[in-house]
Protein backbone atom coordinates (compact mmCIF):
# COMPACT_ATOMS: atom_id res chain seq x y z
CA UNK A 1 0.00 0.00 0.00
CA UNK A 2 1.51 3.38 -0.99
CA UNK A 3 2.25 6.02 1.59
CA UNK A 4 -0.34 8.75 2.01
CA UNK A 5 2.18 11.36 0.84
CA UNK A 6 5.11 10.25 -1.25
CA UNK A 7 8.55 11.74 -0.77
CA UNK A 8 8.16 13.62 -4.04
CA UNK A 9 4.90 15.19 -2.84
CA UNK A 10 6.45 16.25 0.45
CA UNK A 11 9.43 17.83 -1.34
CA UNK A 12 7.11 19.60 -3.80
CA UNK A 13 5.16 21.12 -0.90
CA UNK A 14 8.32 22.09 0.96
CA UNK A 15 9.85 23.71 -2.15
CA UNK A 16 6.64 25.63 -2.80
CA UNK A 17 6.52 26.93 0.77
CA UNK A 18 10.19 27.99 0.83
CA UNK A 19 10.21 29.54 -2.64
CA UNK A 20 7.08 31.55 -1.89
CA UNK A 21 8.76 33.07 1.16
CA UNK A 22 12.06 33.67 -0.59
CA UNK A 23 10.47 35.39 -3.59
CA UNK A 24 8.33 37.55 -1.34
CA UNK A 25 11.01 38.46 1.22
CA UNK A 26 14.39 38.31 -0.53
CA UNK A 27 13.87 39.41 -4.13
CA UNK A 28 13.46 43.16 -4.56
CA UNK A 29 12.98 43.23 -8.34
CA UNK A 30 9.62 44.91 -9.09
CA UNK A 31 9.03 42.45 -11.95
CA UNK A 32 8.45 39.69 -9.40
CA UNK A 33 6.13 41.68 -7.15
CA UNK A 34 2.87 39.84 -6.36
CA UNK A 35 4.18 36.55 -7.77
CA UNK A 36 2.53 33.45 -6.35
CA UNK A 37 3.98 29.95 -6.60
CA UNK A 38 0.93 27.91 -7.54
CA UNK A 39 2.55 24.47 -7.68
CA UNK A 40 5.86 22.65 -7.92
CA UNK A 41 6.58 19.49 -9.89
CA UNK A 42 9.90 17.74 -9.25
CA UNK A 43 11.17 15.09 -11.61
CA UNK A 44 11.36 11.51 -10.35
CA UNK A 45 15.13 11.77 -9.74
CA UNK A 46 14.67 15.10 -7.88
CA UNK A 47 17.24 16.83 -10.13
CA UNK A 48 14.84 19.26 -11.84
CA UNK A 49 11.79 21.12 -10.63
CA UNK A 50 9.20 22.99 -12.65
CA UNK A 51 7.90 25.90 -10.60
CA UNK A 52 4.51 27.19 -11.79
CA UNK A 53 3.85 30.84 -11.02
CA UNK A 54 1.06 33.34 -11.33
CA UNK A 55 0.95 37.11 -10.88
CA UNK A 56 -2.08 38.24 -8.91
CA UNK A 57 -4.40 40.28 -11.09
CA UNK A 58 -1.92 40.81 -13.93
CA UNK A 59 -1.83 37.84 -16.28
CA UNK A 60 0.14 39.72 -18.94
CA UNK A 61 3.12 39.97 -16.54
CA UNK A 62 3.49 36.20 -16.10
CA UNK A 63 6.05 35.60 -18.93
CA UNK A 64 8.23 38.51 -17.76
CA UNK A 65 8.09 37.34 -14.15
CA UNK A 66 9.02 33.78 -15.17
CA UNK A 67 11.99 35.05 -17.18
CA UNK A 68 13.16 37.18 -14.24
CA UNK A 69 12.84 34.28 -11.80
CA UNK A 70 14.72 31.96 -14.16
CA UNK A 71 17.51 34.54 -14.09
CA UNK A 72 17.48 34.46 -10.29
CA UNK A 73 17.18 30.67 -10.06
CA UNK A 74 20.82 30.24 -9.01
CA UNK A 75 20.35 32.58 -6.06
CA UNK A 76 17.08 30.90 -5.10
CA UNK A 77 18.62 27.44 -5.41
CA UNK A 78 21.52 28.51 -3.18
CA UNK A 79 19.02 29.80 -0.60
CA UNK A 80 17.14 26.51 -0.73
CA UNK A 81 20.39 24.65 -0.12
CA UNK A 82 20.87 26.61 3.09
CA UNK A 83 17.28 26.08 4.27
CA UNK A 84 16.55 22.49 3.30
CA UNK A 85 18.24 19.29 4.34
CA UNK A 86 18.34 17.62 0.95
CA UNK A 87 21.27 15.86 -0.64
CA UNK A 88 20.51 17.43 -4.03
CA UNK A 89 18.70 20.71 -4.55
CA UNK A 90 16.86 20.50 -7.88
CA UNK A 91 17.49 22.90 -10.73
CA UNK A 92 14.65 25.40 -10.80
CA UNK A 93 12.69 26.11 -13.98
CA UNK A 94 10.01 28.77 -13.61
CA UNK A 95 6.97 28.51 -15.87
CA UNK A 96 3.84 30.65 -16.08
CA UNK A 97 0.80 28.80 -14.77
CA UNK A 98 -1.72 29.38 -17.52
CA UNK A 99 -4.32 27.07 -15.95
CA UNK A 100 -5.56 29.93 -13.78
CA UNK A 101 -5.82 32.23 -16.79
CA UNK A 102 -7.68 29.59 -18.79
CA UNK A 103 -9.98 28.79 -15.86
CA UNK A 104 -10.87 32.47 -15.55
CA UNK A 105 -11.66 32.65 -19.27
CA UNK A 106 -13.81 29.51 -19.14
CA UNK A 107 -15.68 30.87 -16.10
CA UNK A 108 -16.36 34.12 -17.94
CA UNK A 109 -17.66 32.26 -21.00
CA UNK A 110 -19.97 30.19 -18.78
CA UNK A 111 -21.26 33.32 -16.97
CA UNK A 112 -21.90 35.02 -20.32
CA UNK A 113 -23.77 31.96 -21.63
CA UNK A 114 -25.94 31.82 -18.48
CA UNK A 115 -26.78 35.53 -18.78
CA UNK A 116 -27.64 35.04 -22.44
CA UNK A 117 -29.88 32.05 -21.64
CA UNK A 118 -31.61 34.01 -18.86
CA UNK A 119 -32.22 36.89 -21.27
CA UNK A 120 -33.72 34.54 -23.85
CA UNK A 121 -35.90 32.90 -21.18
CA UNK A 122 -37.14 36.31 -19.98
CA UNK A 123 -38.01 37.40 -23.51
CA UNK A 124 -39.96 34.16 -24.06
CA UNK A 125 -41.78 34.59 -20.75
CA UNK A 126 -42.69 38.14 -21.70
CA UNK A 127 -44.20 36.96 -25.00
CA UNK A 128 -46.04 34.05 -23.41
CA UNK A 129 -47.62 35.97 -20.48
CA UNK A 130 -50.63 37.12 -22.55
CA UNK A 131 -51.60 33.61 -23.62
CA UNK A 132 -51.31 32.06 -20.14
CA UNK A 133 -53.59 34.57 -18.40
CA UNK A 134 -56.71 33.90 -20.52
Amino acid sequence: MPKEFSRKSRINIQLQRELTGMIRDELTDPRVANVTVTRVDCSQDMRNASIFISVMGEDERIPEAAKTLNGASGRLRHGLGQRLKLRHIPSLHFVGDMQLVQATRVSQVIRDAIRSDEGIARSRDGDGDDSTES
